[in-house]
C-alpha cells in the first residue's frame, strides 16, 4: 500500500495529518505511524516526550522537515533519521510541502501495546467531520482493547461533552476518575470542553471542586 491511499486523519489545528500504519495492517510488534504535510509550515510531529520509556526513530520520507529536538533546531531533508531516546522533547515541522515522516517506536524488553491516542486521534477528526456515531465507534473500540486505561473514558467524556449529551459525558468522566481520581481531577478542572458542566455538582466533585463552590455559594 502507498502511503496517500492510507486513512487521513488531521488532527490539531496546525495541519498535522496522522495517516495510521499500525492499524491499518493490525501491526503489534511495535508503533508504526506517518504524518504528511501539504503545505510548508504545517507540523509533522507534535510536541511531547515519551516519559514512559518508549525509543522512537523517525525518518524523513519525503520533503523536508524541521525537528526539534530538546531545544535545538536541525535540518533534516529526505531520508534523514532522527533518533529520539526516552524523555527527549521533539517536535517538526515541514520546511517543504508534500513532507511525509515516518515514526517507529516501542519500549524495550516489553511486549508492544497499541495506544489509546490512536483512537482519540480518530474520533475528534471524525467528529468535527460530523460523523458523531463513527466517532463513538472508534472510542468504544479503543476502550475494549484498552479497558483499565483511564484516558479512553476521559476522551469519551471529552467528546460526548462537545457532542451535548451530558449524561454520558459524566458517566464516562466518573469512570475515568474511578481509575485515575488525581489526573482527571486535575484536567477536568480546566479543561473546555467541560464548559457546559461546570455548574454541575457530579462534575464538581469529580474536579475537586465540590467544596469551594459550596463555600463561595
Amino acid at each position: 500500500m502507498h502511503i496517500d491511499e492510507l486513512e487521513s486523519f488531521p488532527v490539531d489545528d496546525e495541519g498535522l495529518t496522522w495517516r495510521p500504519i499500525r492499524r491499518r495492517f493490525d501491526i503489534r510488534a511495535f508503533g508504526v505511524n506517518a504524518y504528511t504535510a501539504e503545505r510548508e509550515g504545517q507540523r509533522v510531529v507534535e510536541e511531547h516526550r515519551e516519559t514512559n520509556g518508549h525509543q522512537e526513530l523517525y525518518v524523513v520520507i519525503t520533503g523536508r522537515a524541521t525537528f526539534t529536538l530538546d531545544g535545538k533546531d536541525h535540518d533534516a531533508p529526505a531520508g534523514t533519521l532522527i533518533h529520539c531516546p526516552p524523555n527527549t522533547l521533539r517536535s517538526a515541522f515541514a520546511a517543504e510541502r508534500g513532507t511525509t515522516v515516518l515514526g517507529i517506536g516501542a519500549k524495550p524488553g516489553e511486549v508492544f501495546q497499541p495506544s489509546g491516542w490512536e483512537w482519540s486521534f480518530a474520533a475528534f477528526t471524525l467528529l468535527k467531520q460530523g460523523h458523531e456515531q463513527r466517532a463513538r465507534a472508534e472510542l468504544d473500540a479503543g476502550i475494549a482493547e484498552r479497558p483499565t486505561d483511564w484516558q479512553g473514558h476521559y476522551n469519551f467524556a471529552c467528546l460526548e461533552a462537545r457532542a451535548g449529551d451530558k449524561d454520558a459525558a459524566l458517566r464516562h468522566l466518573a469512570r475515568a476518575a474511578e481509575l485515575d481520581p488525581d489526573e482527571v481531577a486535575k484536567l477536568a478542572a480546566d479543561d473546555e470542553d467541560f464548559v457546559a458542566l461546570r455548574e454541575d455538582e457530579q462534575f464538581l466533585a469529580i474536579a475537586g471542586q465540590a467544596d469551594s463552590s459550596r463555600a463561595g455559594a
